[in-house]
């Protein structure tokens, strides 16, 4: 069932792939051919020991880039993984403050980011992101993360919102059914530019 308008309360947003452009996908699928597509990456990265950890906020960044290069089986050693990783957030895409904006009078807005220390700081350093939302809830600062049931039900009851009275979007189809399956209203946002087009789809404008 599709959400009106009037019933959506709080809109939930990924920030990677959704408002921030993301690089180091073809990075990964270069270094380790064998995981063959962005989707088998992108399955194996939310799965990956290494990713839940450093995510969750439970370990460094420098035991992260050993864990990962050793998973992933990369031909770089850590040091060399790291640098290329912390650019993985390319740019905020720049339609994304204006519509934060245009959305921010009428809807309750939260971030649902799978992030680590090192990201999160150039977030708001490099473009005020935290400061476009009402709430936010970086992975590595909630101890849990997408796709897990408990990270949904943690911001749920966090903002005091049913889950059908909020929207999740994502550009992980992973993340979506998640979503779904705790009672969200869900959308699968494959960039920025598809998002407008799906929230008009559901009556919610952005202008």
């Amino acid at each position: 069932m599709s959400p009106r308008d009037h019933d959506v309360g709080a809109i939930l947003f990924d920030l990677g792939g959704v408002l921030i452009e993301l690089a180091g996908v073809e990075r990964m699928l270069a270094w380790s051919p064998s995981l063959g597509t962005a989707d088998e990456l992108w399955r194996r990265w939310l799965a990956s020991p290494a990713v839940r950890s450093y995510e969750t906020g439970r370990t460094t960044r420098e035991a992260f880039g050993e864990a990962i290069v050793a998973e992933f089986g990369l031909p770089v050693d850590a040091g060399a993984f790291l640098e290329e990783f912390a650019w993985w957030p390319r740019a905020l895409h720049p339609g994304a403050a204006g519509l934060l904006a245009a959305l921010a009078p009428r809807y309750t807005l939260a971030s649902l980011s799978n992030t680590n220390e090192l990201h999160w700081e150039r977030f708001g350093r490099e473009w005020g992101l935290p400061g476009m939302f009402h709430h936010n809830f970086p992975s590595y600062a909630v101890g849990k993360l997408k796709p897990d049931g408990e990270y949904f039900e943690h911001v749920l009851g966090a903002l005091g919102v049913p889950a059908g009275r909020a929207l999740f979007v994502d550009d992980n189809r992973i993340n979506v059914e998640a979503a779904c399956a705790v009672g969200l209203h869900a959308r699968h946002v494959p960039h920025f530019d598809a998002l407008a087009p799906a929230l008009a789809e559901l009556g919610i404008r952005t202008t």
